[in-house]
């Protein structure tokens, strides 16, 4: 059976990263969380005192930094370990929300973590989301989905995420924090957030997420048939 590369933009809060787990699960599946990656060197900014405007700073972390993903023995999930220390719950706390899109703004890190990324799925087999997978790491991605959502609705699921781990935040706040990120990523200069003219449009407001694992696991399937018949004429 050919393997595909399935690549989920868009933008944060819009669920992309539950539709992508449960999607590579049906399809048994690598799953990668880029977002997680940036949201990890975030930390590490963070907790070092890095400026995202120091390039000689930037560049020495980058090199301090090393990013894996381990399977959870009894939730099944992959979490995020930055220098051998699990930090799933720690890099969606609401102050790493707070600087990953000017974190990621920054060319070297971008390019680490695009590099890091290609090695990850030079086999195929996975399922990326991100801001630039479809555009920037895998252009050639065999299919490509680009999801959004009313702000209200990426703010309340923020919300509910932020409390069951412990978070309490105001939905003005989560609001301010969704608009701002926006407004950076698809303004910045490096990798913007935008839509792969060959990307599938998944406005999920009215979707749950049954609905929208199902659609993608629809298109995932087409697009394997597509890459068996191509296999046999040739």
């Amino acid at each position: 059976m050919p393997k595909i590369t399935v690549a989920l933009d868009g933008y944060s809060s819009c669920g992309k990263s539950t539709t992508a787990k449960l999607v590579a699960r049906q399809l048994h599946y690598a799953y990668i969380d880029t977002g997680a990656m940036y949201r990890a060197v975030t930390l590490y900014f963070c907790q070092n005192h890095i400026s995202h405007t120091n390039p000689r700073e930037v560049q020495k972390a980058l090199d301090e930094i090393h990013i894996s993903f381990r399977r959870h023995p009894e939730s099944g999930s992959n979490d995020t370990f930055l220098n051998g220390l699990n930090v799933e719950d720690e890099i969606r706390k609401m102050y790493v929300s707070d600087r990953v899109s000017e974190v990621s703004t920054v060319a070297e890190v971008r390019h680490a973590m695009v590099a890091q990324q290609q090695r990850m799925g030079k086999s195929k087999g996975i399922v990326m989301d991100g801001r630039d997978i479809g555009t920037v790491v895998f252009p050639q991605a065999e299919l490509k989905i680009f999801m959004t959502s009313d702000v209200m609705v990426r703010a309340h699921r923020r919300q509910e995420e932020l409390l069951a781990k412990g978070e309490l935040v105001g939905i003005e706040e989560v609001i301010e924090n969704i608009r701002k990120r926006d407004y950076i990523d698809t303004n910045r200069t490096e990798s913007p957030l935008r839509q792969a003219e060959d990307a599938i449009l998944i406005d999920n407001t009215l979707m749950t997420v049954d609905e929208q694992v199902d659609l993608v696991v629809r298109l995932a399937d087409e697009r394997i048939g597509q890459a068996i018949r191509r296999r046999e004429e040739a």
